[in-house]
């Protein structure tokens, strides 16, 4: 049985990542969903070469009801009616990307990374910069959380 929606197309990318004195160092992870829409990939990547760590790349399948609750997720945070343009810019302590893709709408962001609440609070969009950094938050507890079920590996 096909789920409510689950034709449409979806996608959701999020990017953290700098270059600095350990080169490129970034945290990347999607979800996609695939062919008749029953089931999607998710996709997860993090280079840190502190201390000589390597790039950990894990992929795996999820059902369509894991991409629901996605889809709830992002639909909750309303982050489809915020605009990035008073957010603050990348800056030489990297980026942060979120992109989604949910039937006809397409929204992309770029912020500088946030080290903390003060961050969205001292920004000059602070509600919309709210809404992104929460709804960052809930993605990668989810994220991080599928990994370790599915992984047996610490993801970070």
């Amino acid at each position: 049985m096909a789920m409510e929606g689950s034709h449409e197309p979806f996608y959701v990318r999020y990017y953290s990542g700098h270059s600095g004195r350990f080169g490129h160092e970034f945290l990347e992870f999607d979800f996609r969903v695939i062919g008749d829409g029953r089931s999607a990939t998710a996709r997860y990547a993090n280079n840190s070469n502190y201390r000589n760590d390597s790039l950990i790349r894990k992929e795996m399948s999820v059902s369509a009801l894991m991409i629901q609750e996605i889809k709830r997720i992002i639909k909750d945070s309303e982050i489809t009616k915020e605009d990035d343009s008073k957010w603050p810019q990348k800056n030489k302590d990297g980026r942060q990307e979120l992109e989604i893709r949910m039937g006809s709408e397409h929204i992309q962001f770029e912020t500088a990374k946030i080290g903390s609440l003060v961050d969205v609070t001292d920004s000059a969009d602070p509600e919309g910069l709210r809404v992104f950094y929460y709804l960052v938050q809930d993605l990668k507890a989810l994220v991080f959380s599928l990994i370790s079920l599915h992984f047996k590996i610490k993801p970070i």
